[in-house]
């Protein structure tokens, strides 16, 4: 491992550049499903009652990049538009600093939202193509009387969010002298799923579109219109008690009909109810809600389970505003896991067949998933983190105590997480709403924490934290 000081370093900062120092000079072309994503940094931070060590997190950081060189490398453009990682172990942007304020008690009714980018080393989303810009920075901050924040910054193009996780866990193991599993980094595994329509058709799907020229622009710049100011992150927690109720309810629905659901499908459903009441559209409206999911467990035996990069697909299964309205919990919640059910392996080999295509015709940054050029009108976007270890990222002095991101700029995006371990199941749920919604939201919050909460049982409802 070798460590390069900054030119800002003073008593209160220090940034360096932390290597493996070993390159293989390896060129790594990245996926489809990599440059679907493109090359944008996603943040996730982490809140520590404890003082983290940061000499030992730069020597323990340089020995897992061994064996991640992907992150210490630079990202290139190739002859053909594609996409390549050069593993030349230029380095990954370490820097440590000082709060002048104490730890805040941050948790559901507390989030670190607002201020959270000064947890954050932050790198320009398009300044990353053929420059020497890294595709993973660090930020520990150190808070007055103790404890500490680790934020960190990772290129999507290069890691999906079990991907990203898998590299935190291996980092914390590494760092208590634990054994971690090996990665496999080779694309080609996604490049061998690919297998053209039955029908012969050249088709992504519902949910992959070659889009107009100038729709994907209009689509940015409602997109920054939005990060302006005019989407609210609103944050609640269930509680295992909550869930358990839920999905009972769910089951009791679907009594008789052998359909079984999961905890989660029970709670997505009800959240995608909930959210369609909030909307308020009319009865005739389409409702869709757009399923993220890592498609790794469906092509099992091809893509394998240590796969690093991009594996995400999603499905929308939909029905009208009034049908959301007005059928059982159980019903929603069997949409839910039917939608999940067409993640199948000849689905997924089409939908690379498709992308592959598009690539080598050169219309590739056209391409976009139909659910995120609905994201304003039609469609609930939802990402369930809740199997993710954000609790488990133990750097030698326990376990973070919250984890939270910055809020999110496109409308009905939901993200469910676990809950910190002593809350035993729960899940936490982020969710950005439009101004008009956050408005009813608050005008009428009692009210409305009663239907997000409504097999809560007894008790006060859990507030909604904006």
């Amino acid at each position: 491992m070798t460590t390069s000081p900054a030119a800002t370093e003073n008593r209160t900062k220090r940034s360096s550049t932390v290597r493996a120092g070993e390159a293989s000079g390896d060129r790594l072309r990245l996926s489809v499903y990599d440059m679907l994503v493109g090359p944008i940094a996603t943040p996730r931070v982490f809140f520590y009652r404890e003082t983290l060590d940061g000499e030992a997190l730069r020597a323990s950081l340089g020995r897992v990049l061994r064996d991640f060189p992907v992150l210490s490398g630079r990202m290139q453009k190739d002859p053909d538009g594609g996409l390549s990682v050069l593993c030349n172990d230029a380095g990954v942007r370490f820097v440590e600093t000082y709060a002048s304020g104490p730890m805040p008690d941050h948790g559901p009714l507390r989030t670190a939202k607002k201020g959270i980018e000064r947890y954050l080393s932050m790198v320009l989303p398009f300044w990353v193509v053929d420059r020497d810009t890294p595709l993973f920075t660090v930020k520990l901050t150190h808070m007055k009387g103790g404890g500490s924040v680790l934020g960190f910054m990772m290129n999507h193009a290069v890691a999906d969010g079990t991907s990203y996780m898998r590299f935190l866990e291996s980092w914390s193991r590494e760092h208590r002298g634990l054994d971690h599993p090996a990665p496999h980094f080779d694309r080609e595994v996604i490049a061998a799923l690919a297998v053209p329509a039955a029908d012969g058709a050249r088709t992504g799907g519902a949910h992959l579109t070659v889009t107009r020229r100038g729709r994907k622009s209009a689509f940015v710049s409602r997109l920054l219109l939005a990060s302006a100011g005019g989407v609210t992150t609103v944050t609640t927690r269930f509680s295992a008690t909550e869930l358990a109720a839920m999905k009972d309810a769910a089951t009791a629905d679907l009594a008789g009909t052998q359909r079984w659901v999961s905890t989660n499908d029970a709670l997505t459903a009800h959240l995608w109810k909930v959210l369609g009441t909030l909307r308020g559209r009319p009865d005739t409206a389409s409702e869709r809600l757009g399923l993220i999911a890592d498609f790794r467990p469906f092509v099992s035996g091809v893509v394998p389970d240590a796969y690093w990069g991009n594996a995400i697909t999603n499905t929308r299964p939909g029905m009208t505003a009034a049908e959301l309205r007005s059928r059982s919990l159980g019903e929603v919640a069997a949409a839910v896991r039917a939608g999940y059910a067409e993640n199948t392996k000849e689905r997924i080999g089409e939908e690379v067949a498709f992308l592959d295509a598009e690539r080598e015709a050169g219309r590739f940054p056209r391409v976009m998933t139909t659910m995120a050029l609905d994201s304003f009108d039609t469609t609930i976007a939802l990402n369930n983190w809740s199997k993710l270890p954000f609790y488990d990222i133990d750097f030698g002095t326990g376990a973070p105590f919250w984890y939270d991101f910055p809020s999110i700029p496109i409308p009905w995006t939901v993200h469910i997480a676990p809950t910190p371990p002593d809350q035993d199941g729960g899940r936490d749920v982020y969710m950005a709403l439009p101004r008009a919604q956050v408005r009813t939201l608050r005008e009428r919050e009692r009210s409305w924490a009663g239907r997000f909460h409504r097999y809560a049982g007894s008790g006060e409802p859990f507030p909604l934290t904006f």
